[in-house]
């Protein structure tokens, strides 16, 4: 029986056909699922989709209506899933629980160091034989803070990378990693941590209990000159404060992988078509602003493992087996 596989890369396609050649026949559609593209679903008891699919309870309730049982998302967060109304319809949640934490840590640097370094600005200069340095000045981040808030594995790979530049290590969490205490980071609160950091990286999952993480409050605590990173997920930050600070003058410079309102728009061209969301617009509008779309998983290595842990989801669908990937179970 076909899986239909919803928001899928054109670098991701061949990864998926492979993955799944010797056990399902699998199609892969470009387009994301939402309540205008759950229809094609029709008759699929298995569909796979990506990280910004909209999984809400209409939609949930259109899968169910056409005969889908199983839901194997392909990535890590479950924020966009009903789950409670996956449970009522009786169908089976699976999502991607663990793949390479480097992936995610290292794009969190390249943001880090492209932004000190003003490397976009450099390379939009030197492509007009503009070769001045005025305005590219950065920062030794070696001898400087490393706030990380959340500090599990991808936290933690970036704790070790921040430890090679010579850092130092502040942290952030509901439980304390001992491989970060072992590199001399230091557990404080939350606001200590945004006063005393440089660089400030979030790692932590999206729910109730973090949304808007980083507030106006977080925001103003900050030292003007730090160094904002955001490659986990955009509701952390309120972004309309953050464009209130940055137009008052603030930080050295600040890295999105992630935004608040990119359902809809990340993944997908929208070169041609008028600007409708005032706060991104106005966002990537600061020089100091780097916004790139949701691609610190992107890598041969990390995408090779979501599709290989998808893979083992569907078959454990298949055969009754449950695993920590399992959100919600079969009934």
């Amino acid at each position: 029986m076909e899986i239909l596989a919803f928001g899928v890369q054109a670098d991701e396609k061949p990864l998926i056909e492979r993955a799944f050649r010797d056990h399902e026949d699998v199609r892969c559609l470009d387009v994301f699922l939402n309540g205008d593209t759950a229809p094609i679903a029709a008759g699929h008891e298995i569909v796979s989709t990506s990280v910004n699919a909209d999984l809400g309870a209409a939609v949930l309730e259109i899968l169910a209506a056409g005969g889908t049982r199983m839901v194997a998302q392909r990535s890590t967060g479950f924020n966009n899933v009903d789950l409670d109304t996956a449970d009522r319809l009786g169908m089976t949640v699976a999502r991607v629980s663990y793949y390479s934490p480097h992936s995610v840590a290292e794009f969190a640097w390249a943001l880090a160091m492209a932004v000190n370094r003003r490397i976009v600005r450099a390379s939009i200069r030197t492509r007009d034989f503009d070769f001045r340095l005025d305005g590219l000045m950065g920062r030794d981040l070696h001898g400087r803070t490393a706030g990380v808030l959340g500090t599990g594995k991808i936290g933690e790979a970036f704790a070790r990378i921040a430890h090679g530049f010579g850092m130092r290590l502040l942290g952030w969490d509901v439980a304390e990693n001992p491989a970060c205490a072992e590199l001399g980071m230091r557990y404080v609160a939350k606001d200590e941590l945004l006063a005393r950091s440089d660089l400030i990286t979030l790692h932590v999952p999206l729910m109730a209990e973090t949304r808007h993480l980083i507030d106006a409050t977080a925001l103003k605590a900050m030292r003007d000159d730090a160094i904002l990173i955001n490659s986990s997920r955009g509701g952390l930050i309120d972004t309309a404060a953050l464009v209130g600070e940055l137009r008052a003058g603030r930080f050295a410079g600040v890295g999105l992988d992630v935004y608040e309102a990119e359902a809809g728009l990340f993944f997908l061209d929208k070169s041609l078509e008028a600007v409708e969301d005032d706060t991104l617009a106005r966002l990537v509008t600061f020089p100091n602003v780097l916004v790139t779309s949701h691609q610190a998983y992107y890598t041969e290595d990390a995408v090779g493992q979501i599709v290989g842990t998808t893979v083992r989801n569907v078959l454990d669908y298949r055969e009754g087996r449950r695993s920590e990937n399992v959100l919600v179970p079969r009934s």
